[in-house]
């Protein structure tokens, strides 16, 4: 395909929820090795009640095979408010809009285990006020600098916060009065095999480059497909790390 065909693939693929399956083949991400998805599933098959803070489009809460009595999430981008409502209501969960940054809509005390996949920003003295006392808070974030190369190409050098970084998220979680239980960080590569899926991902995960449109960027963009074409990928790398904290 052409360059002016792939920006359009790129740009005509929807991006609501948080389902990655259309990058299979165009790129590739490697996982954590703690296996957050399965985590997940374990903890949640012990306890009563469950709140997932910043669900997306459900994706990765739908996968547990014993829901507990109760499950809730919360999402603050409308358009993935019914995805996640549709994704969730086979296990009787219920979504909730909620801003990312605000108050938890919720009593105190509520649930025994509350769970976050890549949050915007956790809410730590909300997080620790829903939690019942012995209750946990489970998260696999998003590191500081993650896919900076990709950045870096599209924007030009810029200096990486520390806002990010495991261990200062983990000191908000003690000043929240939590007990951080475990803490891991990885590095993991990224690979992009064509710039149809290097638009679709600056579409999607939106604070790589913000504000990112195809015309503001086209020029790094066909330089990218032109690296594409000589190196046969493009490679960054992600930053993530586990995080339990308990009340």
């Amino acid at each position: 395909m052409t360059f002016d065909e792939l920006v359009a693939e790129g740009e005509s693929v929807p991006v609501e929820g948080w389902d990655f399956s259309w990058f299979e083949g165009r790129a590739s991400e490697q996982r954590p090795s703690w296996g957050y998805a399965t985590l997940l599933a374990a903890r949640a098959a012990e306890v009563d009640a469950v709140l997932d803070v910043q669900t997306g489009g459900g994706e990765v809460l739908a996968t547990i095979p014993r829901p507990p009595r109760l499950l809730v999430a919360t999402e603050s981008w409308p358009p993935n408010l019914a995805v996640a409502q549709r994704n969730l209501a086979p296990l009787g969960g219920v979504v909730v809009h909620a801003p990312d940054d605000g108050p938890l809509p919720f009593a105190d005390a509520a649930f025994d285990l509350v769970v976050a996949r890549h949050p915007v920003r956790t809410p730590w003295d909300e997080v620790g006020r829903v939690l019942k006392p012995g209750g946990s808070f489970l998260s696999q974030q998003v590191g500081m600098g993650s896919v900076r190369e990709l950045a870096d190409f599209v924007m030009g050098p810029r200096p990486v916060g520390d806002d990010r970084a495991p261990d200062r998220v983990a000191a908000e979680a003690r000043a929240a009065g939590l007990t951080v239980v475990d803490l891991r960080p990885e590095t993991l590569r990224v690979e992009f095999f064509d710039v149809a899926a290097v638009v679709h991902f600056l579409r999607k995960v939106i604070w790589i480059v913000p504000g990112f449109t195809v015309a503001a960027y086209r020029d790094r963009l066909a330089a990218m497909h032109e690296h594409i074409a000589r190196e046969g990928s493009f490679i960054a790398h992600s930053t993530r790390f586990l995080i339990e904290a308990r009340r």
